[in-house]
């Protein structure tokens, strides 16, 4: 469906979930593509089984590693067409926010923001050697984009990133590089199993709350990266790709237990 032949690519966090299939797409596409992976089982196994993929072992939170990575990714492709900042995590810190410690703030910052800055700020004079026609998509959330309880600074982190992506598609727009976002609803990973901690009496119900009633899969929001970073959207940047079965324009309304939509509580 894309073509990326001859297109050198970065995803980080490719050894998982989103981040996986996004790399299995980008190749399948014919790109050039290097990931930075922080589990060493899963970089082995990526290594493995994509045998052509750059796989660094690193921690993009970490500014040391990321300067690394840079520069194993210049040394060998030169330049870079594509940056995927696919990093993120909600770490399991669930909790009102008075109760946060500084600690949780530091950790859900550095994992769903900050190293958004650091790798594009490394990666941008690697993106600018390779000309207009270079793009950056960061995959933020849904949770960017409406309240979380007991979910305020991965909420704000993942604001930031709109914010961040308007500012930055201003600033790079005179360099012919596009930089755009993804916002994903839940989506079924190693990480986020969803169905399988889903209670199964409710699983009946999941249409009722996701108009498409499913949740998401990683091919579907790598298909959206793919998209971004392609020819197909050469003239988009500053903006949101919202993937998430209608979830976001359903708002407060859903399907009550006959089918009928409400916005009353039952």
């Amino acid at each position: 469906m894309f073509d990326f032949k001859n297109k050198k690519v970065l995803v980080t966090g490719g050894g998982v979930g989103i981040g996986r299939a996004t790399v299995d797409g980008f190749v399948k596409g014919g790109a050039q593509v290097a990931t930075i992976e922080i589990n060493p089982e899963r970089a082995a196994a990526l290594k493995a089984e994509q045998l052509d993929v750059l796989v660094i072992e690193g921690d993009v939170t970490k500014g040391e590693d990321v300067a690394r990575a840079a520069k194993e990714v210049e040394a060998k492709f030169g330049g870079i067409d594509i940056l995927v900042n696919n990093v993120g995590d909600f770490l399991n810190i669930v909790k009102p926010f008075e109760y946060m410690s500084d600690e949780d703030i530091s950790k859900l910052y550095a994992y769903n923001l900050h190293h958004v800055f650091l790798v594009t700020r490394a990666f941008i004079p690697l993106l600018k050697k390779n000309g207009p026609g270079a793009s950056i998509t960061t995959v933020s959330s849904v949770e960017g984009f409406r309240g979380i309880p007991n979910g305020s600074v991965y909420a704000a982190c993942k604001a930031g990133i709109t914010g961040f992506t308007q500012t930055l598609a201003l600033e790079l727009a005179q360099y012919g590089i596009r930089v755009n976002l993804i916002a994903p609803e839940t989506t079924e990973t190693p990480q986020v199993p969803v169905s399988a901690i889903m209670p199964p009496e409710n699983k009946k119900y999941l249409p009722n709350w996701i108009p498409l009633a499913r949740f998401g899969k990683p091919e579907d929001m790598a298909s959206g990266i793919m998209f971004l970073s392609s020819e197909h959207a050469s003239w988009i940047t500053g903006t949101a790709l919202h993937i998430n079965g209608g979830v976001l324009a359903a708002a407060g309304w859903y399907k009550d237990t006959g089918g009928v939509w409400t916005n009353l509580p039952i």
